[in-house]
């Protein structure tokens, strides 16, 4: 019995020592959050009122301005297309201009007319050569030791240039006055002082056609 009341003694003291905790989140006023929460209005959006724009001067330009410019009135009247004056060149690849004038009777009177005036030219033997054309300055050009202005042979040094020009001038062609060089004795002789720098080449003919002819040079 007497340990019963002790217990009981301890356990009222142990109470009397008890603090209280606080309510969690008690609110402002009010019992608990809950109840703080449900009693606020419900939040809204901010709004914001624009106000209306005030006119502004733009600057423009009148209408009495434009039109004296030509601008905004009334529609300049249409130009006559301008007239292609034909020059001359053949419109024969031109269907549309071809088909305007033509037909298939007329392209095939055409064509028959065109193999009507066809004709076939049948080959004629070459005329024979003359018996004698003189020196070969073909077989020479190929067979020249050397080239156009480089002396190969000994030339008669009071040989003039003014018997060179005169004497050059009496041929047709610098061919005419090779053969004829040739023929009275050159290379090695050139008695009309016809090639007086001595490489063989009268009047300044020149060996380098015949050569590329064949792929040389």
């Amino acid at each position: 019995m007497a340990r019963l009341v002790l217990l009981g003694i301890a356990g009222l003291a142990l109470a009397g020592c008890t603090t209280n905790m606080p309510l969690s989140n008690p609110g402002v006023g009010f019992g608990d959050y809950s109840e703080y929460a449900a009693r606020q209005p419900m939040a809204t959006a901010p709004t914001t009122t624009l106000a209306a724009p005030s006119a502004v001067s733009t600057g423009a330009i009148g209408s009495g301005d434009l039109a004296a410019a030509g601008i905004g009135g009334a529609p300049a009247p249409a130009q006559a297309p301008l007239a292609i004056q034909s020059s001359g060149i053949s419109d024969e690849q031109d269907f549309e201009a071809v088909s305007s004038r033509e037909s298939i009777e007329s392209d095939a009177a055409r064509m028959a007319q065109a193999a009507a005036n066809y004709q076939v030219i049948q080959p004629t033997a070459l005329p024979d050569p003359p018996a004698s054309t003189g020196p070969d300055i073909v077989a020479y050009a190929l067979g020249a030791p050397n080239r156009l202005g480089q002396a190969w042979y000994s030339r008669f040094i009071f040989s003039g240039q003014g018997r060179f020009q005169r004497n050059c001038a009496r041929y047709r062609s610098a061919d005419e006055a090779q053969r004829d060089f040739l023929a009275r004795g050159g290379p090695e002789r050139d008695p009309r002082g016809i090639d007086p720098d001595g490489d063989g080449f009268a009047c300044g003919w020149d060996p380098a056609p015949f050569l590329a002819a064949v792929g040389r040079s």
